[in-house]
């Protein structure tokens, strides 16, 4: 049927694989093509071919890393989420109180899994004890109750039941709908009868909702079940939705409002802004009754058209005077901004204008990526951003995502509840993300970040809303993100290690940080400062300049540091060259040290060499120099791979050989007549 969606299911088991598809189809048959993989039965290994939903269970792969590697890029995923009948647990709830029943299934994580969910439906009136393949025996155990697992069932049971394989929660094929725009099927009486007869918990209402208020979604019964008040106008502004929360919250009657006005009704709540503009409106605090609120709006757009909006209202309660309490005790801990732009040392062009960008950027909301070497400063770049942005009043939390494995990571990001997994705090512990609410998060060497946490993340960046390892509540953040790479992200991109959609939320205002080699005598004034930051007197003799000049610095100014207080341990007023670090010279300038070129002319020359080599011909030709940024900017119009560096590097390399001449600031570089006739032998021999 042409139009068809297309669902991949993947499961470990392949019986389970095909149970999930059943119960997809009940609902989405006539609209998608479903079709299963097993790791058990080898159809899911290798790369599976595209489709327009990917839903897979949690043990298929056993990572999310893992999945991303048998999908094409930029796929849509989900999770599959099971239950049980109400039947089955009204079956369970017979058995005498007190008892003790193993729970089998094919291994411990998943027996635990299941035992845990039915206690939360409140089968909690029988021991359970899990059992499985490999499982010790249980002594005077006489019953069992199985999911479809019979064959691992021990012998001698006097009573099993049988739950059969779990079923798809109601949740999660509203989750199907709404990703693949099919949410028009779940009006139908097919979702009614399937979600009255599997057993559900309030939160995939609650996660629902959340979701469903961005596309469209008329759940009445979804709107009472959120904390939060909802109120929902049409294309003209008229009133449709109010929530009893909203009724509550807002002092009106809802059946009294169906129909008006909204400007009428809530003067208070810009609807107009948010339609006419086509854009989510930030949380604003208004009050009513002498009440305060927080009321954000979010548009409703189909097919490039608004056709409504959708307003949440929250009461500043306990857990937001909870979270303000947190916040100010992270000024206590170190947790804002420490610099501003007037910290930043140097007079050079190249910082003169990176400063001046980033404080106009730094006015927006919108996120900021910081691009430089190792050691350029860019930490220090992002406490001035945070400073001189409207969020300076807020906390400013940094975090460098490359230092934490997976697992820590996600609950430094999202915060964990108790209990959540082994060691969790007592009482659980809001994330960065909750703690930098109405301030800035900085994500530093954000490159090392995992696949599934990049997933996380962007939802997170996309839905300004995060859920604790381990719980069950959607939370609302308002968070600036300002991340640093000192690594290509274009690059990880290419490879597939990076997420596109993630990369271009991230760089939307992007910055390069100067290296300090581009930077002149902004060397110098930083040595001065960091001399008198370390109670040092010294000074640098005129070799010792020149050796700073022609040095490559690839730890550029954290270098230059360690450098300077190395110096204060000479015991030397006058540093000379034989009062240089040894680490100087492992780093790129023995050879200038000595005096001494290497042969050049008999390493074969790169592509990328030859390539500069025609652009500075080109130029020659023109009878104007050419610059370094210049060359830059047209190997990356050729998609040719250079760095900053790699440019200064080969420049040096043709200086070396006499092919350039080379000129401070903005002189450029020119071919020498040598240049000119190497270029000129290199095109007669392709010739």
């Amino acid at each position: 049927m042409p139009g068809k969606k297309k669902i991949s299911v993947i499961a470990l088991d392949p019986r389970a694989g095909e149970s999930y598809k059943s119960d997809i189809a009940q609902l989405f048959a006539d609209a998608a093509d479903i079709s299963v993989f097993s790791m058990l039965d080898g159809s899911a290994a290798g790369v599976l071919d595209r489709a327009d939903l990917f839903v897979a269970s949690t043990d298929a792969y056993g990572s999310p890393e893992e999945l991303m590697r048998h999908i094409p890029i930029d796929s849509q995923t989900m999770a599959v989420e099971v239950s049980f009948r109400w039947s089955e647990l009204r079956r369970l709830k017979e058995l005498p109180a007190g008892s003790r029943v193993l729970f089998v299934n094919m291994t411990q994580t998943m027996a635990r899994e299941a035992i845990a969910q039915l206690e939360q439906f409140g089968v909690t009136h029988i021991q359970w004890i899990p059992f499985y393949p490999g499982a010790p025996e249980v002594p005077d155990v006489h019953i069992a109750v199985t999911p479809d697992e019979l064959r691992y069932v021990p012998p001698g049971m006097e009573t099993v039941i049988d739950l059969g394989q779990r079923v798809c929660t109601s949740g999660m094929m509203i989750e199907i709908a709404l990703r693949l725009g099919l949410e028009s099927l779940l009006e139908g009486p097919a979702f009614q009868r399937y979600a009255q007869e599997v057993a559900t918990s309030n939160y995939s209402f609650d996660r629902m909702f959340a979701r469903s208020i961005r596309l469209e979604s008329q759940f009445h019964i979804l709107m009472e079940s959120l904390e939060d008040g909802v109120v929902g106008v049409n294309e003209k502004g008229e009133i449709f939705a109010c929530s009893r929360h909203a009724e509550e919250m807002t002092l009106v009657s809802a059946p009294l409002i169906q129909g008006r006005r909204c400007e009428e009704v809530f003067p208070y709540i810009p609807f107009a802004q948010c339609m006419q503009g086509r854009r989510t409106l930030p949380a604003k605090a208004v009050k009513v009754g002498g009440v305060n609120l927080s009321v954000e709006v979010v548009p409703v757009i189909r097919q490039n058209a608004c056709i409504g909006a959708f307003a949440l209202l929250q009461r500043f309660n306990d857990v937001e005077a909870r979270q303000s309490e947190l916040r100010s005790q992270l000024f206590h801990k170190g947790h804002y901004a420490k610099y501003g732009f007037a910290d930043v040392v140097g007079r050079s062009e190249a910082i003169v204008k990176t400063k001046e960008t980033l404080s106009r950027m730094a006015r927006s909301e919108s996120p900021v990526l910081l691009i430089g070497e190792t050691g350029t400063g860019k930490e220090l770049f992002a406490h001035a951003v945070h400073q001189a942005s409207l969020r300076s009043d807020g906390p400013f939390v940094p975090i460098n995502v490359a230092a934490f494995p997976e697992n820590l990571l996600e609950s430094e990001l999202f915060g964990y509840e108790e209990g959540a997994f082994t060691g969790a705090k007592k009482g659980g512990r809001p994330g960065l993300f909750e703690l930098a609410h109405r301030g800035t998060l900085f994500l530093d060497e954000v490159e090392g970040m995992s696949p599934a946490l990049q997933i996380k993340l962007l939802r997170a960046l996309q839905e300004r809303e995060v859920m604790r390892v381990g719980g069950n509540r959607i939370i609302h953040v308002d968070v600036r993100i300002v991340a640093a790479t000192n690594e290509s992200l274009e690059g990880k991109v290419r490879e597939g290690s990076f997420r596109r959609d993630l990369y271009y939320r991230l760089s939307t205002l992007p910055a390069l940080i100067p290296p300090l080699t581009e930077r002149g005598d902004d060397m110098f004034l930083l040595t001065e400062h960091f001399r008198r930051e370390l109670g040092g007197s010294f000074r640098l003799t005129e070799p010792v300049k020149d050796f700073f000049r022609r040095h490559a610095w690839p730890g550029n100014i954290r270098e230059l540091r360690n450098a300077v207080e190395y110096f204060i341990y000479t015991g030397h007023e006058d540093i000379g060259l034989e009062d240089l670090p040894p680490t100087l010279f492992l780093s790129g300038s023995a050879a200038l040290r000595h005096g001494a070129s290497p042969d050049l002319e008999a390493v074969e020359p790169s592509d990328a060499f030859h390539f500069l080599l025609s652009r500075l011909y080109d130029a020659s030709e023109a009878g104007t120099p050419m610059g370094r940024e210049s060359l830059l900017k047209q190997a990356r119009e050729a998609h040719i791979p250079l760095s900053q560096r790699e440019v200064r590097d080969i420049l040096a390399d043709m200086a070396a050989q006499g092919l350039v001449r080379v000129s401070r600031g903005r002189g450029g570089s020119r071919l020498t007549p040598k240049g000119r006739a190497r270029w000129e032998m290199v095109q007669n021999k392709e010739d």
